[in-house]
């Protein structure tokens, strides 16, 4: 039983008819007949007595329509109620992103504009060497950066996701099977982001903790410009796997031993966040 039906039934029952009920309901008798008749299945007796001339209630009908019509107010109740919540949380969020950090930011941004639409958002780029700072004095609400990037007393980060990075190389699709030792991998990944991007951030930090030195050679600020180079055999680029896999003609190489990992995070200040903060944060997961 869906609020469909039941608001069918009401309609048939008020206006007398199921092409009255049709015309209210802005749709085809037909479609209007079979919704009362699932229902009367599902509910094991018939809510009408049908005849060439008249359509009335039954017995059960009769019953069963004063709860139809209290279940559709309770269903208007409620939206009606989420609706007002919704608007109630109002204001501004500023949000900071480390650059690269934040590779799909409609999805949550989408979500919170459904969710809240009295909820203002700017988002900018945040420089790397401001980003604690960016924080703490209130320049953004929430900062998205690499995992570790932003420590420290006064601020609390969540961890928004976790995924395996990898070699991302023009070589042969029988290398994909043979997970790349690090210092074979910094030998490759010539390719990176400018320093203070999320991922040269963490290709970096990553080969620091295995104690291997590489030299980039080509420095991009865009995920398509560094497959592309890849794609010439210009050297090869440490990406995240979901990343990577958007260039199925290059191959993606596992790291032997783990390798780096992809983590992002929300930092903010801490204590209890502003509400339409609150809810940004919620939307981001």
């Amino acid at each position: 039983m869906d609020l469909r039906q039941l608001e069918t039934v009401i309609a048939v029952a008020e206006e007398g008819g199921f092409t009255a009920a049709a015309q209210r309901l802005h749709t085809g008798q037909s479609t209007v007949s079979t919704v009362v008749r699932a229902l009367e299945r599902d509910l094991g007796v018939e809510l009408f007595e049908r005849t060439t001339h008249r359509v009335s209630l039954t017995p059960a009908g009769k019953a069963f329509l004063p709860a139809a019509r209290t279940a559709l107010e309770a269903a208007d109740l409620a939206r009606a109620t989420v609706d007002r919540a919704r608007w109630e949380i109002a204001g501004e969020v500023r949000i900071g992103v480390m650059p690269g950090a934040w590779p799909e930011p409609h999805r949550a941004l989408s979500t919170l504009r459904r969710d809240h639409p009295g909820v203002r958002v700017q988002v900018r780029s945040a420089p790397p060497g401001r980003l604690r700072s960016a924080v703490l004095e209130s320049a953004v609400d929430v900062l998205v950066a690499v995992s570790g990037s932003v420590t420290g007393d006064g601020l609390v980060s969540r961890p928004l996701g976790r995924e395996d990075m990898v070699l991302l190389s023009s070589t042969g699709q029988r290398a994909a099977d043979r997970p790349v030792p690090a210092a074979e991998a910094a030998r490759a990944a010539v390719i990176d982001f400018a320093p203070g991007w999320a991922i040269r951030e963490a290709t970096d930090r990553a080969f620091r903790a295995a104690r291997v030195r590489r030299t980039v050679l080509h420095e991009v600020t865009d995920v398509a410009a560094a497959a592309e180079l890849v794609r010439h055999d210009l050297g090869a680029c440490v990406l995240p796997a979901s990343a990577a896999a958007k260039f199925p003609d290059l191959t993606g190489r596992r790291f032997a031993h783990g390798g780096p990992a992809w983590e992002i995070e929300a930092t903010h200040a801490a204590g209890d966040p502003a509400p339409a903060v609150a809810a940004l944060l919620r939307c981001l997961g």
